[in-house]
């Protein structure tokens, strides 16, 4: 199976549902990958607005 990345919030994961916010929106057209590892000190994160550890798609279209 092919990752796929959530338009909602940006995760990639491998399912047809989003894990993190439940959406069905999943694209496999995603470019850029960031790793958050720790969500709360990272300026990455903050600008991204993720509060969950993963890897989550710079741009989803």
């Amino acid at each position: 199976m092919t990752d796929k990345a959530c338009r909602e919030c940006h995760l990639i994961s491998d399912g047809s549902i989003c894990p993190a916010c439940n959406a069905s929106n999943m694209s496999d057209d995603f470019s850029g990958i960031v790793v958050i590892i720790d969500p709360k000190g990272s300026a990455i994160a903050r600008a991204m607005k993720v509060k969950e550890k993963g890897h989550y798609a710079l741009r989803v279209r």
